[in-house]
């Protein structure tokens, strides 16, 4: 496999690549230069680490492997890293050997968001019908080391999905009855992403995701439209419209991670950051309380896996930027049961009084900040309700029940 060492990049918000500028490396560090022509549109897609100037950018840590964060965020990661490592081992290669380019190359057009690569060298994608069992199966075959037949399916509909939970990305028809690996063909066709239990996770996983997105919504958090699937072995598959696909349009879609060059891994980001950059980004208060809700809700609902890289921005063809919808919204524990962002320096135990200091701290009024976080706990009362509904294991549902009770009476001394 000879080695990539010059991408041109574009951005495609509908059927046409707009020429972006070129990524190159020495083997030794990675640069990028805007295209004039780019400059003169005024679309700032990384305005924190990769400002709209002429010249030579160059990323001096090797945080993405010297990578501007907002093409760290096109890189599969998780599970779809996993798939791409075993197709390499299978073909021969050592995927150590891979460099940054050459994973771009792999992603080509169809990565999340609007971003392309040229040349690419993504799998060719090959209509088939989707049967969700069949490929659960197969999934978690390959999270226990075994070689499946299956693999270069997933892989071409796993794109460049990130996270440790096995997912795909389909193409679902407007009665959600039939599932597909194609692009959509009809005007009612809609682009979805449906995850699979991982090695770790429970057989009612999706339940809970689906539960906690329906409590989310309650609250008042902008989510896309999310279903359960149904499942022959189990309560279902937890399933979400992608935000960056909308009838043949695309949004430019930047994390948190990637815009602030932050390690997800490693959490160092705090909430009073987000709000700030959310400010910084957007201009717009209404996106900042938006983020505060969020911060609210998985305080209170134990979501403690809250890392930079489980928010994203998005970015429309004017050069608009808001906060995306909420998603990776789940029951989790975190880093060693700690807040993966902290509440005004607090990770292990945050209180509802540390919430008010931190809407405080982003101007919100105390009213409000007050109105918002009984609207999130009245949202979060629901979980036994809607959990017996969706057919989440007694066990889950009194375990997760208890540790939301204490979530949503917590106060400070």
């Amino acid at each position: 496999m000879k080695p990539v060492t010059r991408l041109e990049v574009a951005i495609r918000f509908d059927e046409t690549d707009l020429p972006v500028g070129t990524l190159a490396t020495d083997g030794k560090g990675v640069f990028f230069e805007y295209h004039a022509a780019f400059l003169d549109r005024n679309l700032h897609l990384s305005p924190f680490m990769l400002p709209l100037r002429p010249g030579l950018h160059h990323i001096a840590d090797d945080l993405f492997r010297g990578l501007p964060g907002v093409f760290n965020d096109s890189l599969p990661d998780g599970w779809g890293k996993l798939l791409l490592h075993q197709h390499l081992k299978q073909s021969g290669f050592n995927p150590s050997a891979l460099g940054p380019l050459d994973e771009l190359a792999m992603v080509g057009s169809k990565g999340i968001g609007a971003l392309t690569y040229h040349p690419s060298h993504a799998p060719n994608s090959t209509e088939v019908s989707v049967d969700l069992d069949r490929y659960a199966s197969a999934s978690q075959r390959i999270l226990e080391g075994f070689t499946d037949d299956m693999l270069s399916e997933l892989r071409a509909a796993a794109g460049s999905s990130a996270g440790a939970r096995p997912k795909i990305l389909v193409t679902v028809s407007e009665d959600k009855s039939r599932l597909s690996t194609a692009e959509p063909t009809t005007p009612t066709d809609e682009a979805w992403l449906i995850k699979f239990p991982g090695s770790s996770d429970t057989p009612d996983a999706g339940a809970i995701e689906y539960v906690y997105a329906l409590m989310a919504k309650a609250a008042g958090i902008s989510m896309s439209e999310c279903h359960l699937f149904p499942s022959d072995t189990g309560p279902g598959y937890f399933g979400t419209r992608r935000f960056d696909r909308n009838h043949g349009k695309r949004l430019h879609v930047h994390s948190l991670s990637g815009l602030a060059h932050d390690d997800h891994r490693h959490p160092s980001f705090d909430y009073k950051g987000l709000l700030a950059a959310t400010h910084k980004l957007t201009l717009n208060p209404a996106d900042v309380a938006a983020m505060f809700r969020l911060a609210v809700f998985n305080v209170l609902a134990h979501n403690r896996d809250d890392h930079s890289k489980n928010i994203s921005f998005l970015m429309d063809a004017e050069g608009r930027w808001s906060a995306a919808p909420a998603y990776d919204l789940t029951f989790s524990s975190g880093p060693n049961g700690f807040q993966s962002m902290s509440v005004m320096d607090e990770a292990r135990q945050p209180t509802r009084e540390h919430l008010r200091r931190l809407g405080l701290t982003a101007g919100i009024r105390r009213a409000t900040i007050n109105i918002i976080i009984e609207e999130v706990s009245s949202a979060i009362a629901e979980w036994p309700r809607l959990a017996r509904a969706h057919h989440v294991t007694a066990a889950n549902i009194s375990f997760i029940g208890k540790v939301l009770e204490r979530g949503i009476g917590v106060e400070a001394d």
